[in-house]
């Protein structure tokens, strides 16, 4: 049983405005899920549909195999957790902690559960020591990590980043690359998030979507899917510039061997130099 599963799933926007078609998207357990487009492909538009914000037009959205209904909606939201690609649109109390405690209180916790999230969720993105601040003082980058600590101490399963970096500096984008990367293997969750900075993928992704005009195109491995510099390019997007690089070296004669992340790239290099056994 999967995670989060769509079916064939349709979406139309008041005035017949078709904004997904037939989507069929599957997300297992422990998983890191990118979904790459151009702007306007339907990316934020299919991850309000994975708890309940959205309800298809047809086709069906199943979580843990069982389709969203007002009868378990509370639960499904305490499930999957999205993070919206504007921190402000989900900050809005005092102080930071207080935002934090906002969803373990709704829940209807008892006062030293809720201590306990909030502690732990702040740990988790390491923004302990903003805990009595105004949260619309802060940077964007610690804006995010603010909205993501109160999806996070709701405890869910699945953790949904629209456009997670946008924003950001460099320094702040690797911060949440190393961040992501930790829900997957410290704490067993599954994590999707959308992007249309195609660089940033190979670092956090095991498996990729790739949407355009509302449809998914291709579906596959890093490996899979950055093979196809074609059909990238007619999406509007393209090949990262690592991949990029060493195809262009190993067409001159170069024998390295393929990486997508920087540091795949680092021994691919060092050993087609002589520089590593």
């Amino acid at each position: 049983m999967h995670l989060i599963e769509t079916r064939d799933l349709c979406y139309v926007y008041p005035g017949k405005v078709t904004a997904l078609d037939k989507i069929n998207f599957i997300a297992p357990r422990n998983a890191r899920i990118a979904v790459i487009g151009s702007n306007g492909a339907g990316k934020s538009t299919l991850f309000k549909h994975f708890n309940g914000i959205f309800k298809p037009t047809s086709g069906s959205i199943l979580v843990r195999g069982e389709p969203i209904t007002k009868q378990n909606s509370r639960e499904i939201r305490k499930f999957v957790g999205i993070v919206f690609q504007n921190p402000d649109d989900q900050i809005f109390s005092p102080t930071v902690e207080q935002d934090v405690a906002f969803g373990p209180t709704n829940l209807g916790l008892d006062p030293e559960t809720i201590h306990h999230r909030v502690h732990e969720a702040l740990k988790v993105v390491g923004i302990e020591h903003l805990a009595s601040r105004v949260p619309h003082h802060l940077s964007g980058g610690e804006k995010k990590r603010v909205a993501i600590a109160g999806v996070i101490a709701m405890e869910p399963e699945v953790l949904v980043l629209d456009e997670p970096t946008a924003g950001l500096d460099p320094r702040g984008v690797a911060d949440l690359n190393r961040f992501i990367n930790s829900l997957s293997t410290k704490y067993g969750m599954t994590v999707i998030f959308s992007t249309h900075d195609v660089a940033l993928v190979p670092e956090i992704a095991d498996y990729i979507y790739v949407m355009d005009k509302g449809r998914i195109v291709a579906g596959g491995s890093v490996n899979e899917i950055f093979m196809q510099p074609e059909m990238l390019k007619s999406v509007r997007l393209d090949v990262p510039v690592i991949p990029k690089l060493l195809s262009t070296l190993k067409e001159n004669g170069v024998e390295v061997s393929m990486a997508y992340t920087y540091a795949d790239a680092e021994e691919s290099l060092l050993r087609a130099f002589g520089k590593r056994s």
